[in-house]
């Protein structure tokens, strides 16, 4: 669920203050896995009282309400340039806009838990492309076997073998766009983004403003006022804009911060599991032992996409 990169692969901005430790990494490391893992459930409660492009406004809305308060705390200030502008607004559609609208759309007709394990696919789309987008990443015999194998997980989740019986393909095909909408956001922004200047805090900030800003015309275009408020599915909203786009983010960077990107990006596969127990045990999803084994494949396959060769040591004359 990244809403922004960093210098990795997942901020390319220039780095900011570590801030202040108050709680011990692997207790945030835990929060942000559970933070994320639930924001699946928290979709599929706010889609059954308001339409998709409303939960994704109302997260966003949240969500920037936070980092803006953030942002007053420390006293950041917006970057400057309509350049940089421009490409936040890409990156804001790419990696906010478009994969939380598709999210909250496949969720009308996938389980929650569906769609936390496609969202664990985006490290191997993000490799797949980068092969392609990346002239310094070059792939190695584990990571290609990484990706064909994450790809086998996610063919034994769908069950392929029953011919995708059962499944819902338009809602599945909107999960792994979403997942895919990932790493194509990621490389625009290393590719345009890198060195600004500006701290993450501001960038992510602006970033979220226009991804708000995008929604904000697109709903009333396709969305009718509610006729009725629901509460339930309004404080899951709330709850996921402000604590799985704002607190998340905060939390993310601090983690980065602290004990580097490559440990931070482990989150990436706690979040199917957490995503799955969610479903079941709270919105009594049902679950198929294909789902829990794919995703362990899809998740083996990941971690293996993201090892990177040693360097070689250069012999000393």
């Amino acid at each position: 669920m990244s809403t922004v990169t960093t210098s990795s692969g997942r901020v390319a901005t220039a780095p900011s203050a570590p801030p202040r430790r108050r709680f011990d990494w692997r207790l945030r490391f835990a929060a942000l896995s559970l933070i994320w893992g639930f924001s699946f459930l928290l979709i599929k409660v706010g889609t059954e009282g308001y339409a998709p492009f409303q939960v994704t406004l109302g997260r966003l809305v949240f969500g920037t309400a936070v980092l803006a308060a953030a942002m007053a705390v420390r006293r950041e200030r917006l970057p400057r340039g309509a350049r940089t502008w421009g490409h936040l607004a890409v990156a804001a559609f790419l990696l906010n806009a478009l994969p939380f609208s598709l999210f909250a759309y496949a969720e009308l007709t996938i389980p929650s838990t569906l769609a936390g394990i496609c969202n664990a696919t985006s490290p191997l789309w993000g490799m797949a492309l980068s092969l392609v987008a990346l002239s310094e990443d070059r792939p190695t015999r584990v990571r290609v076997a990484g990706l064909g194998l994450g790809f086998l997980g996610v063919l034994t989740v769908l069950g392929a073998w029953q011919g995708f019986h059962g499944l819902d393909a338009t809602g599945t095909a909107l999960a792994l766009l979403a997942s895919l909408s990932y790493p194509i956001g990621w490389i625009y922004v290393r590719r345009t983004l890198a060195g600004t200047g500006h701290s993450h805090l501001s960038m992510t900030g602006a970033q979220l403003l226009l991804a708000t800003v995008q929604l904000a015309v697109v709903t009333p275009l396709f969305t009718s006022l509610p006729t009725r408020v629901s509460v339930v599915p309004l404080l899951a909203i709330a709850a996921l804009g402000a604590l799985g786009t704002g607190l998340a983010v905060l939390l993310q960077y601090g983690l980065v911060a602290e004990v580097g990107p490559t440990t931070a990006q482990m989150v990436t596969y706690f979040i199917p599991v957490i995503a799955t127990a969610a479903g079941v045990a709270l919105l009594g999803e049902g679950l198929a032992w294909s789902t829990p084994a794919g995703a362990v494949i899809v998740l083996t396959g990941a971690a293996l996409t993201q090892v990177r060769p040693k360097p070689r040591k250069v012999a000393q004359p």
